[in-house]
C-alpha cells in the first residue's frame, strides 16, 4: 500500500480495503482520484464494515449463549469463544466486503 493523504486517517477496514483495491483493480482507485471521492469512499467503507463487524460479533454472541453470566463465572471460557467469534466474524467481513 502507498502512503496517501486517502489513507491517513483510515481504520482497519478501510486500509484493508484500499490495500485490495490497489493491487487487484487500480483504474477504480485512479478514476476515484480524479473524481475527488477516494477518501470519502474509504471512510465510509471503513465505518460501515466496523458497524457490520460489531453488529455481527454481537448477534453472533447472543446466538452462542455467549453472556455476561459467562464471563463472570468462567473467564477463560469466555474470552477464548468471544476470540472464536471475532475471528470467525472478521474472516466473513473480509470476504463479504473488503475483498469485493
Amino acid at each position: 500500500m502507498t502512503n496517501t493523504n486517502e489513507t491517513a486517517n483510515l481504520g482497519k477496514w478501510g486500509r484493508l480495503h484500499y490495500d485490495y483495491l490497489y493491487c487487484n483493480k487500480r483504474t477504480v482507485i485512479n478514476a476515484m482520484r480524479l473524481k475527488g471521492t477516494l477518501g470519502a469512499y474509504l471512510e465510509q467503507f471503513d465505518a460501515d464494515a466496523q458497524d457490520s463487524f460489531e453488529m455481527l460479533v454481537k448477534r453472533t454472541a447472543e446466538a452462542e449463549n455467549v453472556t455476561k453470566e459467562l464471563k463472570a463465572t468462567d473467564q477463560m471460557e469466555w474470552v477464548r469463544r468471544m476470540n472464536n467469534i471475532r475471528n470467525r466474524c472478521e474472516e466473513f467481513i473480509l470476504s463479504e466486503y473488503v475483498h469485493q
